[in-house]
């Protein structure tokens, strides 16, 4: 809900924390090819592929997870281009990120946590992994960075104190009161109270040693990069290293929690003055890109204030803020993250496009859209290696990421680390269908069978319901809303791009704000009804499951549940719209999207919304309900989870709740996330698969609209 758009950055701010032990591949035993909790935690996962300055090379982190040190570790490897030769480079117990390659590719520069600072620092090596030095020793630690072209300089994040400061006067004698005096909004974020935020430092570099740091935003109250999920894609230095751009929102309290206004700022290295690029412009300006000349800059923009999930723009002007371009401006799909082909004249870009991930390039001059690669996956991070080719990550419904060549002529898996182990399960089929909705659309959706289906036989279904709420319905793969679990346990899945997803245009996409519980609702009904009427399915056996805007859309498909489902699950879900407009620390989405404050009564938008709020249709609640929360999520807070279990219960339904006192909106931890699976699934199988399932004698719903 709000910022969940994408998973957390491969070049995001890290956190790192000392550990002696070091993770390696867990041994997993596979029993009749069935996909476990356990087995999902023990994915190879690969992130940040960066292929050499000459091409020859590419290194990545790979991540295994361990259960019963109940985290994970991220180690760094490197292949050569066409795959042959996979080797480690690293074997420790803190995890490695943000790899940059230096020195004409003859060694490399990257993150780790260091226990002699306790904080995260940067360390340089050797391309083979030989002559490891730490460069930096900075009091509060590195959190992401980015090396200039002539490699003399360095800019990076680092934490400093926030500027709402407790008066010391007041504080002096009481050493061990906890207390904080709020005087302003935006007091916390994501899962963390305020106390620091991120600024950006300009240090020299000298290839073993940072030196001279100046916090370039001396003195200004914002973060940079921004909270809670920015990293090293806010800086973009120019090739000839003499201005970086950063990005920054650079508002402050009740101003900051309702806009999402950032803009890029070029600063020139030399006097030191900084000048606003994008100014104006009042949406997300992000992830800035110098052309490889140096004469332009491309950069992702979104056009309306307080609307995160706008769509994104993919903008040009000159590298001194005049003649803005929108090179997508015909184009009626969202491009994502960004890279300038070698020769100057294209951008790469990945965007949702009919319920899939595929690459694109676009010609600056023509803005002409060229498909490169479009499979039934999604491919995300491409870094181009020449002028008709580049590396990207892709990942389907049914594996993980792997690195992958992509090309016109077509695309070559360079990497295979999970086919051993997704050699040995049996997955399930994923099938695009199309259904008809209640006002003469067509709608997007796919249909996960179970590994040996059999036509033949009564499955139990569940309807998939998405969060952000404008969060694509691709061809993700999660480790916890695993479409291959739910199959591997016998469910038929159900996963449609209802109402306000992206890759199906802005009209499809936007449609859903301010009209929560509206169409997107009867989107779910046709998909609903839809897989009901499956020959294969137990129409008496179906349920809904989502979190946060999914779980949103459980609580409101309880309320207004005619017998079409037999059980509902939501986590991190919002259960009174009212509450929520209040306590979620990203108020700008709340804002627009609910379209006003609730006691705005001149307001029919916002009024229809909170007349639709969930809690207000407890009433006709009628079937079982599992609700999971953390406490540490501020986005939506575990409250609303505990408000409807409380009704649900006071309502004489069946109902379960799992509290993570240590998760925030997701469920992170392994063994929490083996828990959270297992107790999701042990309630499913006792109401959707036991044909002796209790009843409860709650009243019968209303009909739904």
């Amino acid at each position: 809900m709000g910022a969940m758009l994408l998973p957390i950055s491969l070049a995001s701010c890290q956190k790192d924390q000392a550990a002696d032990t070091i993770i390696e591949k867990p041994e997993v035993e596979v029993v009749n090819g069935m996909l476990t909790p356990e087995i999902l935690e023990s994915f190879g996962r690969i992130s940040e592929a960066t292929p050499s300055p000459d091409g020859s090379k590419i290194i990545f982190t790979l991540t295994y997870e361990s259960i019963e040190l109940n985290k994970g570790n991220a180690e760094i490897y490197s292949m050569d281009a066409d795959g042959k030769n996979m080797t480690r480079l690293t074997k420790t117990a803190g995890s490695e990120s943000n790899l940059r390659w230096i020195d004409g590719g003859k060694k490399i520069a990257f993150i780790r946590y260091d226990k002699d600072s306790e904080a995260s620092q940067l360390f340089v090596m050797n391309a083979d992994g030989s002559g490891e030095t730490k460069v930096s020793d900075v009091k509060n630690g590195i959190n992401c960075f980015e090396i200039s072209p002539d490699e003399s300089k360095v800019i990076y994040a680092s934490p400093i104190d926030d500027f709402n400061k407790n008066d010391e006067e007041l504080f002096k004698d009481l050493p061990k009161t906890t207390g904080r005096v709020i005087d302003d909004l935006g007091y916390k974020h994501w899962d963390e109270w305020i106390t620091q935020i991120p600024h950006p430092f300009l240090a020299d570099f000298n290839g073993s040693k940072l030196e001279n740091a100046v916090d370039i935003m001396e003195g200004e109250p914002y973060e940079c990069p921004m909270l809670p999920f920015g990293g090293a894609e806010s800086f973009a230095w120019s090739p000839d290293s003499k201005s970086l751009i950063y990005v920054s929102r650079k508002q402050k309290g009740q101003e900051m929690v309702f806009s999402t206004n950032s803009d890029l700022y070029l600063y020139n290295v030399a006097d030191k003055s900084t000048k606003n690029l994008t100014e104006g412009m009042p949406g997300y300006d992000t992830d800035p890109v110098f052309s490889p000349d140096g004469k332009t800059i491309a950069w992702l923009s979104m056009a309306t204030a307080k609307y995160e999930s706008d769509k994104k723009r993919l903008m040009v002007m000159n590298a001194d803020g005049s003649s803005k371009r929108d090179l997508t401006e015909n184009w009626d799909y969202w491009p994502e993250q960004i890279a300038w082909a070698k020769n100057g004249k294209n951008i790469w870009f990945t965007g949702y496009y009919q319920g899939v991930s595929p690459v694109f390039t676009i010609d600056v001059a023509t803005a002409a859209i060229d498909t490169v690669a479009m499979e039934q996956a999604d491919f995300v991070n491409v870094v181009p290696v020449a002028d008709n080719a580049a590396i990207a990550l892709r990942h389907s419904m049914r594996s993980p990421n792997e690195i992958t060549l992509v090309q016109k002529e077509g695309v070559k898996e360079l990497t295979s680390v999970n086919a051993e182990l997704l050699g040995k399960l049996k997955l399930g089929d994923v099938k695009k269908v199309i259904v008809p909705t209640t006002d003469g659309k067509e709608m997007t959706c796919w249909e996960i069978l179970p590994p040996d289906f059999d036509p033949n036989k009564k499955y139990p279904a569940i309807l998939y319901c998405q969060g952000g709420p404008q969060q694509a319905v691709s061809q993700f793969w999660s480790y916890r809303w695993n479409f291959m679990i739910m199959a591997a346990n016998g469910y038929i899945v159900i996963a449609p791009n209802r109402r306000g997803l992206p890759g199906f245009g802005e009209d499809w996409n936007r449609q859903i704000s301010g009209d929560y519980g509206g169409q997107n609702m009867q989107d779910y009904f046709s998909a609903t009804d839809y897989i009901k009427n499956r020959p294969y399915v137990d129409e008496n056996r179906v349920g809904a499951i989502g979190a946060s805007y999914g779980g949103f859309s459980a609580y409101w498909l309880a309320g207004h549940n005619d017998g079409r489902f037999a059980a509902i699950i939501a986590h991190a879900g919002i259960f009174n719209l009212e509450a929520q407009y209040l306590e979620t620390e990203e108020m700008w989405f709340a804002d627009f999207d609910l379209g006003g404050p609730y006691w705005d009564k001149d307001n029919a938008v916002a009024q229809r919304t909170y007349s639709n709020s969930p809690h207000r249709y407890v009433n006709n609640w009628q079937c079982p309900m599992l609700i999971t929360v953390g406490e540490l999520d501020y986005r939506i807070l575990a409250s609303q989870g505990m408000q409807a279990f409380n009704a649900a219960k006071m309502h004489g339904l069946e109902a379960e709740m799992l509290v993570f006192p240590d998760e925030n909106h997701w469920v992170l931890k392994p063994q929490n996330a083996i828990l959270w699976q297992r107790v999701f699934f042990r309630f499913l199988d006792k109401y959707l698969k036991n044909p002796q399932a209790p009843k409860t004698d709650a009243p019968a719903a209303d009909s739904a609209k």
